[in-house]
């Protein structure tokens, strides 16, 4: 985990991983503390979701109700409590071509390793829900042209989604993909393939090219092993929503027994101590720090 004398790790490891010949599991992370334990877990990745940081910042649906200022905000807490890449939602890029080379050096700022950009008009939608209506793909392609432009790091990685899908069929989704690469895209991201048939075709249609896959959990993708999806070439797959799922789970479970009970004694032997869960948010590196520059006595 990141140190506080450390700095976040960047687009280097992130290139790195999707050199290497395994795909690049990315769990993800709604807040700092659902990072630190994806990277406690041992995974070499993280993905900050949209979906997540909607529903734990406002406690409301992903339907582009976030500001570009309160996602880079999520996305710097997240980056600077782990050591390994972090990959983050930027949505539309919060605007045209314009606002959108803003919105990739304020992330970059932040020390995420790269984002991914969407092909939706703003307001958007998650892509695993309906109503979704595009931009022109001109448009978009553009935004593309100027995510590359404006990254000051160029190991940064600009992410490609298209949400044309629901919309335009598969056939448009490929369309808009190849576009998007076009402009200069390193990882393409198509979104929402409705059959495991459909994510075969788009690996190879775009045999040779960093592919991402979005594993939504209870989303319209069926499942798909990772195993498959190596075989087919996804370079990246994210779990966006399943430790925030199980986070509301878990809540859900302890909120009932105390209610029930008048205390959460029932629960007690399932949570950690106080003492057991600082030592996941880095207290030992907090006592090495007070032992080497002295403890404030107030």
């Amino acid at each position: 985990m990141a140190g506080l004398l450390e700095a976040p790790s960047g687009p280097r490891q992130l290139r790195e991983l999707l050199a290497s010949r395994e795909t690049v599991v990315a769990p993800g992370a709604y807040d700092a503390l659902s990072a630190r334990l994806i990277e406690e877990a041992g995974f070499l990745a993280v993905y900050m979701t949209g979906f997540g940081t909607s529903a734990s910042l406002l406690g409301r649906p992903d339907i582009g109700l976030l500001s570009g200022s309160e996602m880079i905000d999520n996305a710097r807490r997240i980056a600077g409590c782990v050591a390994v890449p972090v990959i983050a939602d930027a949505d539309t890029g919060y605007g045209n071509p314009i606002n959108v080379i803003r919105t990739v050096r304020d992330y970059e700022r932040a020390g995420v390793a790269g984002v991914h950009l969407e092909d939706q008009v703003m307001p958007k939608r998650c892509g695993h829900l309906s109503g979704k209506v595009l931009v022109p793909a001109s448009d978009m392609a553009a935004k593309i042209g100027a995510a590359v432009a404006a990254r000051t790091d160029p190991d940064f990685v600009v992410i490609a989604r298209t949400d044309a899908r629901a919309v335009e069929g598969l056939d448009g989704a490929l369309r808009r993909a190849a576009g998007y690469l076009e402009a200069g895209a390193d990882v393409l991201f198509v979104e929402a393939p409705e059959s495991e048939e459909e994510v075969a075709v788009i690996a190879r249609e775009f045999a040779g090219v960093p592919l991402l896959f979005n594993w939504a959990e209870g989303g319209r993708t069926p499942p798909v092993s990772l195993a498959r999806l190596n075989e087919l070439g996804y370079r990246i797959v994210i779990f966006p929503i399943g430790a925030l799922l199980s986070a509301a789970t878990a809540v859900r479970s302890y909120l009932a027994a105390l209610r029930r009970d008048g205390t959460p004694g029932a629960m007690l032997a399932d949570l950690p101590t106080i003492a057991e869960f600082v030592d996941t948010l880095g207290m030992a590196e907090v006592r090495d720090l007070e032992a080497r520059f002295g403890r404030d006595p107030k």
